[in-house]
């Protein structure tokens, strides 16, 4: 009985399409943030991806790559085409993202992680032709910075 209640006051009382509702929730969109001149837009991208806003994580990455040359927006981007969620999927592309962010220098240390990714690609052939001497040059790189699954995977290879 409580819940019919509170059930029949939430239809009677509160409007499906209220302008206040409408409102709020375009501000609160992350469509909101796509043209954002704050950096910190770029987290923005991963929660929107992570919520299924594809569209706007596309956006909101493609524009931190223009405006900063983010490395994390190329990383998270690169893994949107390689699934082919909310996008079609599109492995060269995805490729060159890494191989873009593993020639980039980035305080945060997200190139290391770019490096790692564009060695697995370059050593497996994923989205560019399988160069696996030049793989191993940045997997070892990747290595040297404390990427961990860098040295798992040459480990895995046979590789020293």
């Amino acid at each position: 009985m409580k819940t019919t209640f509170l059930a029949m006051l939430c239809v009677t009382v509160l409007p499906l399409s209220s302008p206040i509702q409408a409102e709020s929730t375009s501000e609160l969109s992350y469509e909101n943030y796509i043209h954002s001149d704050k950096r910190i837009k770029c987290l923005y991208g991963y929660a929107a991806d992570k919520t299924g806003d594809h569209a706007a994580a596309i956006a909101i990455f493609e524009d931190c790559i223009k405006r900063w040359e983010d490395v994390y927006s190329m990383i998270w981007l690169a893994q949107i085409y390689e699934s082919g969620v909310g996008v079609e999927k599109n492995l060269a592309y995805s490729t060159a993202l890494m191989k873009r962010g593993a020639y980039t220098q980035d305080a945060a240390g997200y190139a290391s992680i770019a490096r790692y990714h564009y060695g697995v690609a370059l050593y497996e052939g994923i989205g560019t032709t399988q160069d696996r001497t030049e793989a191993v040059k940045w997997l070892r790189q990747a290595a040297s910075e404390q990427v961990i699954e860098a040295e798992q995977y040459l480990k895995s290879k046979g590789i020293d």
